[in-house]
Parts: C-alpha cells; sequence; structure tokens
C-alpha cells in the first residue's frame, strides 16, 4: 500500500470514501448528481455550438461565456465520471498521483471559472460605461490575451498544491473521507505538519477569491453609478438587465464556494461532515449546471439564437 523512502511514507493509492456516513444511500444520492451533470455538459456544449454557429453571438461578452462554459464542462468532467464509479461501481481506490492531478484540475479550473466571472463583470463595465469604444477596446486579441492570463494565473498559483502535497507523509492510513481528491482533505490524512499547505491555501483565496471579488464589485460600483446617472428609467432598466444573468452566476458559484472554503477551515464539528461534502459536490456542480439555463432563459440574443437553430429564421421573426 506504500512506497516508503527515508524521509516519508507515500501511498500507492487513495480510498475515496464518497459521502461518509450516507453509504446505504449512495445510489440515490448518485441520480441528481448525474442528472445536473448531464444538463451541464448538454447544456454547456449548445451554448458552445450557439455561440460558434451564430454570428450575432460573436461578441466580447458571449466570447466570454465561451470560456466560462469550457471550464464549466472541464470542471465537472473532472469530478463527476469518477464520483459515480465510487457510487455505482464501489471504485474507490485512486492512484497518488492520479490524485494530485485531479486535486490540480479541481483547484485550476475553479480558479479560472472566478477569474473568468470578474473578466465578465469588467466586459459587463466596459460595455455600460464606454459603449460607444467597446468592440475597439475589448478586441479578439484582448480577450485572448485576458484569457490566457486567467488560465496561467490558475496553473501557476496551483502547482504548488501538488507539491505541498507530495511531500507530505502519509502514516495515518489512506482513506479520504470524500468523493474527489481536495487539498485540504487530502491533507488532512497527512501525519505531518499540514500549517504550511493551510496557510499557501488561505493566500490562494485571497489571490483569487478576493482578487476577482474586489476587481467585481468595483465594476459593478462603477456600472451603478453610470445607469443611476442615465435620464430614462427605460435606459436605466435596459442597462441593468444585461448585468442580471451575471449576477446570477456570481451568486450561484461563489456562495457555495464560501461555505466550503470557510467550514473546511473553519467548521469543525458544527457542521456534520456529510453536510460539508454533499455542499462541496454541489459547488462544483451547480454552476456549471444552472450557468447555460440562466443565460438561456434571461439573454434575448441566445433565446432567439435557439430557436433559430430548432425552428428556422422565420420563427425568429414571427
Amino acid at each position: 500500500m506504500y512506497n516508503s523512502n527515508s524521509s516519508s511514507l507515500t501511498p500507492i493509492f487513495f480510498i475515496l470514501n464518497g459521502v461518509p456516513g450516507l453509504e446505504e444511500a449512495h445510489t440515490w444520492i448518485s441520480f441528481p448528481f448525474c442528472s445536473m451533470y448531464l444538463i451541464a455538459v448538454l447544456g454547456n456544449s449548445g451554448l458552445l455550438y450557439l455561440i460558434h454557429h451564430e454570428e450575432s453571438l460573436h461578441r466580447p461578452m458571449y466570447y466570454f461565456l465561451a470560456l466560462l462554459s469550457f471550464t464549466d464542462v472541464a470542471l465537472c468532467t473532472t469530478t463527476v465520471p469518477n464520483m459515480l464509479c465510487i457510487f455505482w461501481f464501489n471504485l474507490k481506490e485512486i492512484t497518488f498521483n492520479a490524485c494530485l492531478v485531479q486535486m490540480f484540475f479541481v483547484h485550476m479550473l475553479t480558479g479560472m471559472e472566478s477569474g473568468v466571472l470578474m473578466l465578465m463583470a469588467l466586459d459587463r463595465y466596459v460595455a455600460i460605461c464606454y459603449p460607444l469604444r467597446y468592440t475597439t477596446i475589448l478586441t479578439n486579441s484582448v480577450i485572448a490575451k485576458a484569457g490566457f492570463i486567467t488560465f496561467l494565473r490558475g496553473v501557476m498559483l496551483i502547482i504548488p498544491f501538488t507539491l505541498l502535497s507530495k511531500r507530505l507523509p502519509y502514516c495515518h492510513g489512506n482513506i479520504i473521507p470524500h468523493t474527489y481528491c481536495d487539498h485540504m482533505s487530502v491533507a488532512k490524512v497527512s501525519c505531518g505538519n499540514v500549517k504550511v499547505n493551510a496557510i499557501y491555501g488561505l493566500m490562494v483565496a485571497l489571490l483569487i477569491g478576493v482578487f476577482d471579488i474586489c476587481c467585481i464589485s468595483v465594476s459593478y460600483t462603477m456600472i451603478l453609478r453610470a445607469v443611476v446617472s442615465l435620464s430614462s428609467a427605460d435606459a436605466r432598466h435596459k442597462a441593468f438587465s444585461t448585468c442580471t444573468s451575471h449576477i446570477c452566476a456570481i451568486v450561484i458559484t461563489y456562495v457555495p464556494a464560501f461555505f466550503t472554503f470557510f467550514t473546511h477551515r473553519f467548521g469543525g464539528n458544527t457542521i456534520p461532515h456529510h453536510i460539508h461534502i454533499i455542499v462541496a459536490n454541489l459547488y462544483l456542480l451547480l454552476p456549471p449546471t444552472m450557468n447555460p439555463i440562466v443565460y438561456g432563459v434571461k439573454t434575448k440574443q441566445i433565446r432567439e439564437g435557439v430557436i433559430k437553430i430548432l425552428f428556422g429564421e422565420k420563427s425568429v421573426l414571427a
């Protein structure tokens, strides 16, 4: 079970226990998660196809939405298939290196998702505060560079997670009470000093989560000032209505994220562990599931694009 050397004990594999305390209900728990995964993959894939197919959606806002959809599909695919194998087939083993790879992609993609939401807030700020210069400021080149920098930020900040976890000795066993390999869940299995892991995890949360939320808050403060200064009530309503989908996406993403982050570090025994695990999975599944629904319902151009593809041009004009 272990590879040993002079300085540490490294398990050959970990055992992911699923949702502790609810083992008998694993099959039932799997159905809503499987349904959400299918909706997420189909919905976001549909959005990607629609944005690629419809020329009217070849605008900065929809390019950022396409980046969010791609990130969401990758994020839930990183964890859900493995989770369903645990629930349906009792396949709980994951090799040590595969666990570290999964940990890297889970945290990198959640950081990427947060960064894209921040970019979308900046997009709304430019669109509302500088409408005449919108397409000249947010060119395809600028969008590509912003997306790459967001991706690079996630990669550079998350790589140390895997290195810090790899150096730890795991002499307390190899059972992780979770459905996927999360940084602190893996660190808590170790018998070594995980203070560095906890401090670095907090630093990453500040550098990604808090920074992105501050940028989003500043963007919406400027948007609110610009909208309030408009003389027409109809213009104010129209300007702010373009932000409602994005605000919904922010709430759906950050509420479970903060719950998961703080319960991991400060929850102690006050919150049942199975509640924490379920919310941690919803944190990864809820945004990918809800984002295409929210944008499909709230965004007129996307609704029209779907109708056009399904029923033809005449249905849109009617």
